[in-house]
């Protein structure tokens, strides 16, 4: 067993940052902390990823999609679909985006 606490994983932006293939696992994720407004670029993954929002709100664009996430919310982003999330209430945004994915590989698309 391997037993971590989020302070000891790397905190990039916004998010601290398990990468699986450090750890012996096959999924990497970030635990989310968005500040009101924060956001992220158009991008991409060859792999899915599940978002699951534990707190705030989120405007999603996923393709030609938008949508409102809010606690409770499990977004499924499928492999090769564009992608970003934009904070949208005064309170922080906490999210965990587990990627399926040894390590995290984005393709920016802005």
């Amino acid at each position: 067993m391997e037993f971590l606490h989020q302070s000891q994983l790397p905190f990039v932006g916004m998010s601290h940052e398990f990468v699986g293939a450090d750890h012996g696992t096959s999924v990497s994720l970030f635990l989310v902390i968005a500040k009101p407004g924060g956001a992220t670029r158009i991008h991409k993954h060859d792999y899915d990823k599940i978002v699951c929002v534990i707190a705030g709100r989120a405007k999603w664009i996923v393709g030609n999609e938008e949508r409102e996430a809010a606690a409770g919310d499990v977004i499924v982003v499928r492999a090769g679909e564009p992608h970003k999330f934009i904070g949208a209430d005064d309170d922080p945004v906490r999210q965990i985006d587990i990627h399926l994915n040894r390590t995290f590989e984005t393709a920016w698309l802005e």
